[in-house]
């Protein structure tokens, strides 16, 4: 099992989220996805060697994604999530290992969305975030939903991945 290193910040002043919780299911989830054969076969990882994964995941406001999404994606609206995947977007030839490591990329949530998210569905914020989280892990490993089967291959290894903090999918 690789080394994980994982970077929370937070910042949106108006909700004081305990990083820990963020980082430890995150590696929960990043665990329970890479004991699944399926995804280590299709996954970005797949025939390379490492010691350490690394991600970073920022929680911001929606003016942050708004700005992300306009620049990079050239999308004139504020985004619930954004993931760059770095690793799984670059080309083979030039991926690039630095010391025994890859950088997956980055999460970039709106927690201003997400808990607007939260509160349309009833559910709590903490939930809301995890199913963000775990749904930007899938992303950086190069997971995609442009199509039905696509999204019922995501759907069902995040339902796994949720269901192991005791979250359910389905009222998400």
């Amino acid at each position: 099992m690789a080394n994980l290193n994982i970077e929370c910040e937070n910042i949106y002043n108006k909700w004081d989220v305990d990083i820990n919780y963020v980082v430890e299911n995150a590696k929960k989830f990043f665990n329970i996805y890479m004991s699944c054969p399926e995804i280590l076969e299709y996954s970005c990882l797949k025939d390379y060697e490492y010691d350490t994964i690394s991600f970073d995941i920022l929680l911001c406001e929606s003016k942050k994604t708004h700005q992300i999404n306009r620049d990079y994606r050239g999308k004139d609206y504020p985004a619930d999530i954004i993931t760059f995947a770095v690793f799984a977007d670059s080309e083979e030839g030039e991926r690039f290992i630095l010391d025994n490591e890859i950088n997956l990329g980055e999460i970039i949530i709106s927690l201003e969305k997400m808990i607007e998210g939260a509160n349309e569905k009833s559910i709590p914020k903490e939930e809301e975030l995890l199913f963000f989280i775990s749904h930007g892990i899938l992303h950086l490993l190069g997971f995609d939903h442009q199509n039905q089967e696509e999204f019922e291959f995501v759907v069902e290894h995040q339902k796994k991945a949720l269901e192991s903090v005791n979250i359910h999918y389905d009222k998400i």
